[in-house]
C-alpha cells in the first residue's frame, strides 16, 4: 500500500512539473507575440511625421519590460545542472 502511494504521488508530481513547463512555454509564446506586436506598432507609429513621441517612448519602454520578462522566463526554463 505504501509503495502505491509513493508511485501515485510521483505521478502527480511529474504531472505538475509537466503542466508548469507547458504553461511556462505558453506564457513565453504569448509574451513573444506581444513583443512582436509592440515592435510593429512602434514602427508604424514612427513612420508618421506627426507621431506622438511620448506614446512611442512609452511603447518602447513597455517593449523593453517585455523583453526583460521573456529573458527571465527563458532563464528559469534552463535546467540547473548543479542540482
Amino acid at each position: 500500500m505504501l509503495s502505491y502511494q509513493l508511485v501515485e504521488s510521483g505521478v502527480e508530481m511529474t504531472d505538475n512539473v509537466e503542466n508548469n513547463i507547458f504553461s511556462g512555454r505558453a506564457r513565453l509564446k504569448d509574451l513573444r507575440v506581444q513583443h512582436r506586436d509592440l515592435d510593429v506598432a512602434i514602427i508604424e507609429l514612427s513612420r508618421s511625421p506627426a507621431a506622438d513621441q511620448l506614446r512611442v517612448r512609452r511603447l518602447k519602454k513597455q517593449k523593453l519590460l517585455l523583453r526583460d520578462l521573456i529573458t527571465r522566463l527563458e532563464s528559469q526554463m534552463i535546467p540547473d545542472l548543479n542540482a
